[in-house]
């Protein structure tokens, strides 16, 4: 993988120059993405920027608009070489910190469930995850040092997780969806993928405008374990990255106190459905009234099943939400914590004919809170296995320190 930091360092020191370093990253999209298929498009005009990310190569979820690449949605059936006249606001906040956009990344349609064609870097029987295939790809093949997926159910650090690179769901609208085809507007959030925790910490910062660079010591962190037993249990390779990223956290001077999540929050991780399908079912009405025959089978099969869902159903279900953010206001100071630890994904990524389950994600993204996954775990078989970091929404600082410091013991 390409470590952003320290392209940033040669560039700075004069070892490297920007244009130089946009151009290694075209030459590798060249050359090793006909098999990879991470990118739905490429810029081969792409130039350097100037400012904190110059010379850092950026793929984009093509489910974000660009002026100066088609945006398709994963679905070319229906906006095949469609070009937005305005690049979307994060795109703009990205080029304005000096990043330069060299493509555009593949996606599940519509960032549902439907397998994008991007193959996992580690094993091309394995799905990449979803629907931010192709940018978790991009970043693990080593052919960016950065790119931006999008997350309404798990789809930043699953695939994340999957493809064993770093990433980022910030908090809750930290990073504008002005431009972001809009699945489900309370919960789609912008994020991140480097190739390491520090990477996506100074890039949120630069794209932001938000301090969230990473102290020389920061400290052990006091971790709740959380295995989310309403959602179901993790496969053994799930398990097992868990429980050595538990031990070897305490090992290392962490304190780590396994909680029960409580009640407020099963209950908002069994609406989370609700919520989703009847907001995709608002958002894409246009999509499905007038193009049905070309949607693929299975975001046409829930955009099917979501048109029973009332608007009476969906506001009932939105209590349920609040009451979980507001407990989650108060967890992390009555335990005394400043992250959990969890599951990023079941386990390892599974064949490529689903892009895995996002059960272990979803309440963390009802509840708008920043989550970090932490690579450099590996099952049995050699494919990597993340953990999630999740620290109180706002304290997006607070979990990029905790999951950096998990980081450095686990790949020690």
């Amino acid at each position: 993988m390409l470590s952003l930091l320290d392209l940033r360092r040669r560039i700075d020191s004069g070892e490297l120059s920007a244009s130089d370093a946009i151009r290694q990253s075209l030459q590798a999209i060249g050359e090793r993405d006909g098999a990879l298929k991470a990118f739905a498009s490429v810029d081969r005009s792409a130039v350097a920027g100037h400012g904190l990310l110059a010379g850092v190569a950026l793929g984009v979820k093509d489910i974000i608009d660009t002026a100066d690449l088609p945006t398709e949605m994963g679905c070319k059936a229906i906006y095949g070489s469609w070009r937005p006249r305005a690049d979307a606001a994060i795109v703009s906040l990205a080029k304005m910190a000096g990043a330069t956009v060299v493509g555009k990344t593949e996606t599940t349609a519509f960032a549902f469930l439907d397998p994008a064609p991007t193959l996992n870097p580690h094993r091309a029987d394995r799905t990449p995850g979803g629907s931010s295939s192709g940018s978790a790809a991009a970043v693990a093949a080593g052919l960016v040092p950065l790119a931006i997926g999008t997350q309404t159910g798990g789809s930043v650090i699953r695939p994340a997780s999957f493809c064993g690179v770093a990433a980022i769901k910030p908090s809750f609208r930290l990073l504008p969806t002005v431009g972001l085809k809009t699945s489900a507007w309370t919960l789609d959030t912008l994020g991140l993928m480097a190739a390491s925790v520090a990477d996506c910490a100074y890039a949120l910062e630069a794209i932001s405008g938000r301090e969230m660079r990473l102290p020389d010591d920061p400290g052990a962190p006091r971790f709740a374990l959380a295995r989310q037993r309403f959602a179901g249990d993790a496969a053994p390779e799930g398990e097992a990255a868990l429980e050595k990223a538990a031990r070897l956290a305490e090992k290392a001077g962490a304190t780590v106190v396994e909680i029960d999540l409580p009640r407020p929050f099963a209950d908002a991780w069994a609406i989370h459905g609700t919520v989703q399908n009847y907001e995709i079912r608002v958002s894409m009405a246009w999509e499905y009234l007038n193009r049905r025959a070309d949607l693929p089978p299975r975001i046409g099969g829930l955009l099917d099943e979501a048109q029973s869902i009332r608007a009476s159903d969906y506001d009932a279900v939105r209590g349920a939400a609040r009451r979980a953010r507001l407990a989650a206001k108060d967890f992390f100071a009555e335990h005394g914590v400043d992250a959990i630890l969890t599951y990023s994904a079941p386990g390892a990524a599974p064949d490529r004919s689903t892009t895995g389950d996002p059960r272990f994600n979803k309440l963390l993204t009802l509840l708008g809170a920043p989550c970090v996954n932490v690579p450099g775990l590996v099952s049995g078989d050699s494919l990597p296995v993340g953990v999630q970091v999740v620290a109180p929404f706002g304290r997006d600082a607070q979990a990029l320190r905790a999951a950096a410091w998990l980081e450095r013991i686990v790949r020690a």
